[in-house]
């Protein structure tokens, strides 16, 4: 037996906490990004995925207009840093919201690190950063999908097995329904199957 729930009979926000508590666990892009008048601005986001190989492109949606959107659409520029088990709390933090022309990086007391080919800091203690240039972005509804042109990647060697690098020691944070994160628990590993070696009928 199922319950059903009807989207059309639910008011907006009841059914958003059902759907960010069915599709997880979703990985969080933790934005950093910087204004016109050079304040920078930090926020997970965690409707976030990869959306091409070639170009190498990344994607993640503002839920209204928030100020990572703001400050991408003025600039053209962001870093998606990944968001560590360790930076928990800082990582939640940054989510406040913080009045606009507040630096998170500054509120938090989170250090930074300039990155190599964009203006927008990185965020010093993150393994992995991805800095980006704006593709394009997507208006649906009253959500805004950026997508972004990964142009450089740093990641921290301290995280890297034979030159790759390793989800056990990334460890990162992934958002779950209600107020709920995920952490990695256990790790399953099998091979894609090639069509000839399908067991024949």
């Amino acid at each position: 037996m199922r319950v059903d729930f009807d989207p059309q009979a639910m008011d907006t926000k009841s059914f958003y906490r059902l759907l960010t508590a069915v599709v997880v666990p979703r990985p969080i892009a933790w934005v950093s990004t910087v204004s016109v008048r050079s304040v920078a601005n930090l926020a997970p986001h965690s409707f976030f995925s990869v959306a091409c190989v070639s170009p190498p492109v990344v994607q993640f949606t503002s839920v209204g207009r928030k100020d990572s959107l703001r400050n991408i659409e003025a600039t053209g520029q962001f870093v998606v840093n990944l968001a560590p088990e360790h930076l928990f709390e800082q990582v939640n933090a940054t989510a406040t919201d913080f009045p606009h022309g507040v630096s998170e990086f500054d509120e938090v007391g989170i250090a930074r690190e300039p990155s190599r080919l964009v203006k927008p800091p990185r965020v010093a203690a993150s393994p992995v950063a991805l800095e980006c240039e704006l593709h394009s972005t997507v208006l649906l509804g009253d959500s805004t999908v950026v997508f972004g042109r990964v142009v450089y990647a740093a990641v921290s060697d301290a995280v890297l097995v034979d030159g790759h690098p390793d989800v056990r020691k990334l460890r990162p944070l992934t958002r779950l329904g209600k107020d709920e994160w995920g952490t990695m628990g256990e790790i399953l590993e099998i091979s894609r199957i090639p069509f000839e070696d399908w067991p024949k009928s």
